[in-house]
């Protein structure tokens, strides 16, 4: 059954009308915590092209403030054409609107600010130029609880930074590990979209079809257009089907490799966006949100660093930023990225002539932390290395790491030294390991992984979570087909994503609260491993090779359990040739099941 996006039906408009007779706003969505409830106004008739630019002349702000509590967000709006264009292509309308996730039970009263003048959108203060049409409309939502269930992100709330290395949902309370795709960075390079970047003579042939996950597509998942788009949300579901929970997209790459993604009408353009391309973009995140998936928002690839304002947060940054933030901010788990490779490089051999300037990154973080209501993770990737973003010389709240090796080796050493500079600086960041391996290779397909998928699984996957990193997202290097630009198929790394899969089921499956856990790696007398431990309590042993160590537990006393995790076949946890060791002293934890010469994950626990 082929569902398409429409701006309500009569049940739920007749429902706004009685529940909000004095506002004039039609009202569509679930009044439910963590649902996106849509706010729409019939405004000014105007169109993409039109004097005063929709854009930029006029500025919609609605204010929710929750009747019990007191809290309060300002969430910005946005022009909407004819309020249904990712079915319609419409370029023209009088559809003005707010998405709003509320995050309590209760009553939310909501006030309007809708102003035009030249400019307005872009300016620093709210209160600029003029009110007009609708500005002034007031109303109340009356939220019920959520009754969504889990892999939905509505059954799980917000994801939020919360000043610890790990990221934590509000509603739940759970602590968010990352498995997901990095690759390929174009991921809304993709036909079904509308616009003329697809024909426009700027690397039309890595424009994607995403053919091959059409079969993955299901009866009842999202379309648009008569049927656009089935190619891309199956991409996400098969994703999803694989247990993954993440992947990460280019929202502008206009001087970058692909240069076909941007929200703007045209290549050239600034200030003028496409409605209709941003409304088929929210179709596939708001599926993304229903399967679970953390949303990575890369809003400049390193070309695109002084395209905007010279690198400053000025008149035309400012705007996309708003533009994004209103449109999608309201998903549930996302970062906002403020540039792929950004800064001037570390790398030796390669010399970037236009980057920008630490006060530069600074006003970039700076912006988010003042404009979006729901303080997103905000992160950076390098690129330069962000020593001059630490603790409070930065609202960055976390860093998103790329590495350079081929053998994915450098990965441990580099996620934990983020770790410890950021804790010492005051602020612990919340760091992902986005971009592991070499930019040749990396995660090679199946049919020709040579040793990427063995040493990715011990450097890259284990490597970052065992040093406190929450996850990682995967590069595919562009010597390879179905490469960072050129793949069209996930099922091109189908064994690889076993591996992931296999990582987050060990901590959810098993009930092993990694975040509760310290490094203490010298507990350990292999040296090629890494352990974790909750003194006393828990120790949890990655073993890349070897196959056994001896753990110190001259601390303690008693008995421990000792049980094997297959890191290559998933599964429940096994027994070894020790099935207790006494603590006390040294101990040897014995020998795995099976297999001695390959990884192993160990858990030794009371």
């Amino acid at each position: 059954m082929k569902n398409t996006i429409r701006l309500t039906t009569l049940a739920l408009l007749a429902a706004a009308q009685a529940a909000h007779a004095e506002s004039i706003a039609e009202v569509s969505g679930s009044l439910r915590t963590w649902h996106k409830v849509t706010l729409s106004w019939n405004g000014p008739q105007t169109n993409e092209l039109a004097t005063p630019n929709p854009f930029t002349d006029y500025r919609l702000d609605v204010r929710f403030t929750h009747q019990q509590s007191g809290t309060s967000y300002l969430v910005p709006g946005y022009y909407a054409a004819d309020g249904d264009a990712a079915n319609t292509g419409a370029d023209s309308g009088s559809v003005w609107r707010v998405h709003f996730a509320p995050d309590a039970i209760g009553n939310w009263d909501y006030a309007v600010s809708f102003r035009t003048g030249e400019a307005v959108a872009m300016a620093q203060h709210p209160q600029v130029g003029d009110g007009t049409h609708f500005d002034g409309d007031s109303g109340t939502l009356n939220i019920r609880p959520s009754a969504q269930k889990a892999p939905d992100l509505r059954a799980k709330g917000r994801l939020q930074y919360v000043g610890e290395h790990y990221l934590k949902f509000a509603a739940s309370g759970e602590y968010f590990l990352k498995q997901g795709a990095d690759a390929p960075e174009n991921f809304l390079s993709y036909k079904g979209f509308d616009g003329d970047f697809k024909s426009d003579g700027i690397n039309d042939h890595l424009v994607k079809d995403w053919e091959p996950h059409v079969q993955d597509w299901k009866d009842g998942d999202p379309s648009w257009a008569d049927g656009q788009g089935k190619g891309i949300i199956g991409a996400v579901n098969y994703l999803a089907s694989e247990g993954l929970n993440a992947f990460s997209f280019l929202t502008m790459n206009i001087e970058g490799d692909d240069r076909n993604v941007f929200p703007y009408t045209t290549y050239k353009e600034r200030y003028r966006m496409d409605c209709s391309k941003l409304a088929q973009w929210e179709v596939v995140f708001e599926h993304a949100d229903s399967k679970g998936m953390f949303l990575h928002f890369k809003t400049q690839e390193t070309e695109n660093e002084c395209l905007l304002d010279n690198g400053d947060t000025g008149p035309m940054r400012r705007l996309y930023y708003r533009e994004l933030v209103a449109r999608f901010g309201h998903h549930l788990a996302l970062n906002w990225n403020l540039g792929e490779e950004n800064g001037k490089w570390d790398w030796p051999g390669h010399v970037k002539e236009h980057f920008q300037s630490t006060e530069q990154r600074q006003a970039m973080a700076q912006w988010f932390y003042d404009n979006d209501p729901y303080k997103h993770h905000l992160v950076i990737h390098n690129g330069q290395s962000p020593n001059d973003l630490l603790g409070d010389a930065s609202k960055l709240t976390g860093f998103s790491l790329q590495t350079n090796l081929e053998d994915f080796a450098n990965v441990p050493g580099t996620v934990a030294s983020w770790i410890r500079k950021s804790a010492e600086a005051g602020k612990p960041w919340a760091v992902a390991c986005d971009e592991p391996g070499d930019a040749s290779h990396a995660i090679r397909p199946d049919d020709n992984a040579g040793s990427s998928h063995e040493n990715g699984r011990r450097n890259a996957l284990w490597g970052c979570l065992m040093n406190q990193g929450y996850g990682s997202e995967y590069y595919f290097g562009y010597k390879n087909a179905h490469s960072d630009l050129t793949c069209n198929d996930y099922r091109s790394r189908d064994k690889w994503w076993d591996y992931c899969r296999y990582a987050l089921e060990f901590f959810h499956n098993h009930k092993v609260a990694i975040w509760e856990l310290a490094p203490a790696h010298k507990l350990s007398s292999n040296s090629e491993s890494w352990c974790l431990a909750k003194t006393g309590e828990t120790y949890l042993i990655y073993i890349k090779d070897g196959a056994t160590t001896n753990l110190d537990l001259s601390g303690d006393s008693g008995k421990f359990q000792v049980q094997w995790y297959d890191t290559r076949k998933g599964g429940s946890l096994l027994a070894g040739s020790e099935k207790k060791i006494k603590a006390g002293e040294a101990v040897s934890i014995g020998k795995p099941p099976y297999d001695p010469d390959r990884d192993w994950l160990v858990l030794v626990s009371k």
